[in-house]
């Protein structure tokens, strides 16, 4: 198409261990075009199972691991990558390395079987066990290569991802034919390129129990108010679903949208005004709001934990306090606070039908794509079709809620909450959070950043 740049896609394959291009896909041409800081996007491949296979069924030894935080849906995932490697392609070898990372080098592994597993999906948790941090490359790869692993199934959040790249990039530095494929995890939806993660849809379903308990509870006395704090530590994606399936939440708090207590247009004036018309209210903050507001009383602030995470400070029980003592000053209105942390209930709990049939999708395409002989990637839909997506493009940034978007937007309308931003603030995040989009072809539709035709999956 004259006057446009092409590029092709790239991907890695254990045949020559060398970054080849992949041009051809059922008959058709792929390219990929990259335009930094431009609406024309990024053709990833589509994932799914291959005429040929790289390896022998019975020369695979595969391992998995689960690391970081729980999530709904991991019993899942590691159960339908057993089968599936026994299933649908009769590998027999298949290893738990126990206790995430860590467990490589500590040598704890489980036998896994389809028999094994399988019940397992039924439970929340994770029957591998799971840790955070222990990322220690060249014991992690030592331990691959002395135990004669040459298929590597990862599972966790952005920083297991990033641990994932480090050793897709030794293994492949010390030329051993080994696939390592991604299962990206996190509950907070804050993942880049594809639609959602796994264990999203359950975390949000189960948070509407607490939301409906908080509900009742103030709407029962006078002047109640129900505060709800929910996962989210960059992202407040669970808060603002939730919110939008609760329909009885009237504030709403995530990270990205900064909000202010006091003066015209603050938190205090809106709860007033709700508790006056409604005589009562809920509040749903993330985890991770309002965290510059605590920064006086945090003694933790710049400490981290073994994952790399930031440690925060409670603010649902800061932000509790914070308008208890407000009412008391004021002696304008009796008030009566119910505070509900479901955090960690809505994580251990085992993963919805929806979810389920999402986690196989996942699994099957990681095998699928490792036993093509493909490495150094991680699975995921972007638009509805399940792509193979290199690390580097998983781990480059995070994906937050825009509140100059869409979703956001039918928030503020259900909660009839004030945006708690200036005029300003609001061209500013527009500037930085929405590049322009473009139509490519008539074959193809712009859908907010990505792009899909009927062959290959495309993200901006």
């Amino acid at each position: 198409m004259p006057g446009w740049t092409f590029s092709l896609s790239r991907c890695m394959h254990l045949q020559d261990q060398a970054w080849i291009p992949l041009i051809q896909m059922n008959g058709k041409a792929i390219v990929i075009v990259v335009h930094k800081d431009s609406p024309r996007g990024t053709h990833f491949r589509r994932a799914g199972p291959r005429q040929k296979v790289y390896f022998e069924p019975d020369d695979v030894h595969a391992c998995i691991v689960t690391c970081g935080g729980l999530c709904p849906g991991l019993n899942t995932v590691i159960r339908e990558i057993v089968c599936g490697l026994y299933h649908m392609y009769g590998v027999k070898k298949v290893l738990g390395i126990d206790g995430g990372y860590r467990g490589f080098y500590a040598r704890n592994t489980i036998t896994l079987t389809p028999k094994v597993v399988n019940d397992i999906h039924k439970r929340g948790g994770t029957t591998l066990g799971t840790s955070r941090g222990g990322h220690d490359t060249n014991k992690i790869v030592d331990s691959i290569q002395n135990r004669g692993i040459n298929q590597v199934y990862i599972i966790g959040g952005d920083g297991t991802q990033r641990g994932a790249s480090v050793i897709f990039e030794e293994i492949r530095r010390r030329g051993l034919k080994v696939a390592v494929a991604g299962i990206p995890k996190t509950i907070d939806n804050d993942i880049p390129v594809i639609d959602r993660s796994f264990g999203f849809d359950t975390a949000v379903e189960e948070a509407q129990r607490a939301i409906n308990a908080a509900h009742v509870e103030a709407e029962s006395v006078e002047n109640g108010i129900g505060v709800v704090k929910l996962m989210g530590r960059y992202s407040g994606f669970i808060a603002m679903y939730a919110t939008l399936a609760s329909r009885d939440v009237d504030c709403c708090l995530i990270p990205e949208s900064p909000f202010y207590l006091e003066g015209p247009g603050g938190l205090f004036e809106y709860i007033e005004k709700r508790l006056r018309e409604n005589g009562h209210m809920v509040l749903v903050i993330a985890e991770g709001a309002g965290q510059d507001l605590l920064s006086e009383s945090i003694q933790s602030m710049g400490k981290q934990d073994a994952s790399g995470n930031k440690l925060l400070q409670d603010v649902g029980l800061w932000i509790s306090q914070e308008i208890k003592d407000h009412f008391s000053k004021q002696n304008k209105m009796v008030m009566n606070l119910k505070y509900i942390d479901p955090t960690y209930m809505i994580r251990a709990v085992p993963s919805n039908a929806s979810d389920n049939v999402y986690c196989t999708l996942l699994a099957h395409s990681a095998v699928h794509g490792a036993m093509a002989g493909y490495t150094g990637f991680t699975v995921g839909p972007v638009n509805g079709r399940h792509a193979y997506i290199p690390f580097y493009r998983i781990i480059e940034r995070q994906n937050n809620v825009v509140i100059t978007d869409r979703m956001w937007a039918r928030l503020l309308s259900s909660t009839n909450q004030p945006s708690f931003l200036s005029a300003k603030d609001v061209i500013e995040d527009k500037r930085e959070d929405e590049p322009p989009t473009q139509m490519l072809d008539d074959e193809q539709y712009s859908n907010d950043n990505y792009m899909v035709n009927k062959d290959v999956c495309h993200a901006s």
